[in-house]
């Protein structure tokens, strides 16, 4: 392994990183200029990025390639979630009008890991990847409540808590009374917290899974929306929550 390797892995992941976060195709020069290294090197990378699948070349520029769903397959298998999961989410989205997402902590790290909402709408605050705001929403609250205490100091030490809003609890006292609330009531809410025109609701998924890992079902909706209908939208997450069974 020569010493430029790691700065080339590196410099690979921001291409894809870039790639991904673009709402369209991006040409070689603009990878160049946002990765902030030579157009050779650019190319050469793109290279070994398309020779693999992990991104195409189209004829407006570079996009996600075939590669990236089976990934997305993998990280969901490895992280063994509860069967039925696809067609629970879509029921869920039809009971409550709101958006139904599948996240879970594991390794560290928490992650939107499925979400109903169409993946053209860019406005939705909730995609599915890393989650960065986890101490300000529902489905975060739900999933460090779940977790030991020195697991969860060591995740908000790392991540800290940023204010996102006027609503959002930065301080580590506040927060801990807020996690209490949550185990107490056996539910997560998050009103304007990570964006002020939303509310989210989520719940822990119950049952040890034996790797650390906690994982929780919540919606997302209009903060508007969610005052009028917070308890019928309470009961339908309790509900659809009650129907997942943790992987084996």
């Amino acid at each position: 392994m020569t010493s430029s390797t790691p700065q080339s892995v590196d410099r690979a992941l921001a291409l894809l990183d870039a790639v991904a976060d673009s709402a369209g195709p991006l040409g070689a020069k603009e990878l160049a200029r946002r990765v902030g290294c030579s157009l050779s090197t650019v190319y050469h990378l793109l290279g070994a990025l398309t020779a693999r699948g992990h991104l195409t070349r189209s004829s407006q520029g570079y996009v996600p390639g075939p590669r990236v769903p089976a990934l997305h397959r993998a990280f969901q298998r490895h992280l063994r979630l509860a069967p039925g999961v696809a067609e629970l989410l879509p029921r869920l989205r039809r009971a409550t009008g709101a958006e139904a997402y599948y996240t879970a902590y594991h390794g560290g790290l928490i992650t939107v890991v499925d979400s109903t909402a169409p993946v053209t709408d860019t406005a939705n605050p909730f995609t599915p990847g890393p989650e960065i705001r986890a101490h300000a929403t529902a489905h975060g609250k739900a999933l460090l409540a779940g977790l030991p205490r020195p697991v969860r100091r060591r995740y908000l030490d790392e991540h800290g808590m940023a204010r996102f809003t006027d609503r959002t609890i930065t301080a580590a006292d506040r927060f801990e009374a807020e996690l209490t609330r949550v185990r107490g009531q056996g539910f997560a809410v998050s009103m304007g917290e990570a964006d002020p025109a939303y509310t989210c609701l989520a719940v822990a998924l119950p049952g040890p899974r034996g790797d650390g890992s906690v994982h929780a079902l919540s919606v997302s909706l209009a903060t508007t929306e969610f005052r009028k209908r917070h308890r019928a939208i309470r009961g339908a997450v309790a509900r659809a929550a009650a129907e997942l069974v943790p992987g084996a």
